[in-house]
């Protein structure tokens, strides 16, 4: 049996999970982008079927590359190809966000997760569960605005963002909200400050995640697919969890 094999009948034997939402017209996304656009350019009357897909990098399950919110960052061509197979880690909060939707993940949060789970190695992607996604396909459910035209959901803290890149060596970072921070985060703020601070790290993140209660605290690996585009800041993508149980 050579290495190949070793490893293909290993990842055929661990549980795979996908960690995307399917999209469509309808999905949830942010409301100033246009939602996707799907026509048939030809059907099988024609003797074949082709279709034309119109939609923005940041929809459904996608990625943000550094240049998404950074001048000069890195643009999705220039992220390794090894940067997107990476242990998995997943803080879960889900139980703290269903008692405050305004919950911010923070660094004691990782220091208690470390202290069951073990220290987060270096060169991990770093996911934060809040059992958000199961809100989805709902718009107004996963924006939850409040009275005032908030949001009213939850982000990561800026000391969160600033151990797991400067003190663990995160690769990259995930959550199942269309946004980084927290929505009352970025309303006191007026713009998204922990996006725009994790993106400066150069590092890139992943955003509208699912299925993460699908996936053990450690263990696991994440794999992340996307076409291969040219200067792009984004784009939606396929993200497996492949789980050793």
């Amino acid at each position: 049996m050579t290495q190949a094999d070793t490893i293909l009948n290993a990842l055929k034997a661990a549980r795979w999970v996908d960690l995307t939402h399917q999209i469509d017209s309808k999905s949830p996304h942010f409301p100033a982008l246009p939602a996707l656009e799907q026509t048939d350019v030809f059907t099988l009357k024609d003797g074949f079927h082709v279709q034309k897909f119109s939609v923005v990098g940041q929809y459904g399950t996608h990625i943000d590359a550094p240049i998404h919110f950074v001048e000069g960052g890195r643009w999705l061509d220039d992220l390794p190809l090894k940067d997107l197979l990476l242990p998995l880690y997943v803080i879960d909060k889900s139980q703290a966000v269903a008692e405050n939707p305004d919950y911010e993940l923070t660094k004691a949060d990782i220091l208690a997760f470390e202290a069951e789970h073990g220290t987060i190695a270096a060169g991990a992607f770093v996911a934060f569960r809040s059992d958000w996604s199961k809100r989805w396909p709902d718009q107004d459910a996963i924006r939850n605005l409040g009275p005032d035209g908030s949001q009213h959901t939850p982000g990561w803290s800026h000391e969160a963002i600033d151990f797991l890149v400067h003190e663990r060596g995160a690769k990259a970072l995930g959550h199942e909200t269309l946004d980084t921070d927290s929505g009352q985060a970025a309303a006191r703020n007026g713009r998204l400050v922990e996006e725009y601070y994790l993106l400066e790290q150069d590092i890139y993140q992943l955003e509208v995640l699912a299925n993460l209660d699908q996936v053990p605290a450690s263990g696991s690996l994440i794999q992340i697919s996307f076409p291969h585009w040219h200067k792009a800041t984004g784009s939606p993508v396929r993200a497996l969890a492949w789980v050793f149980d």
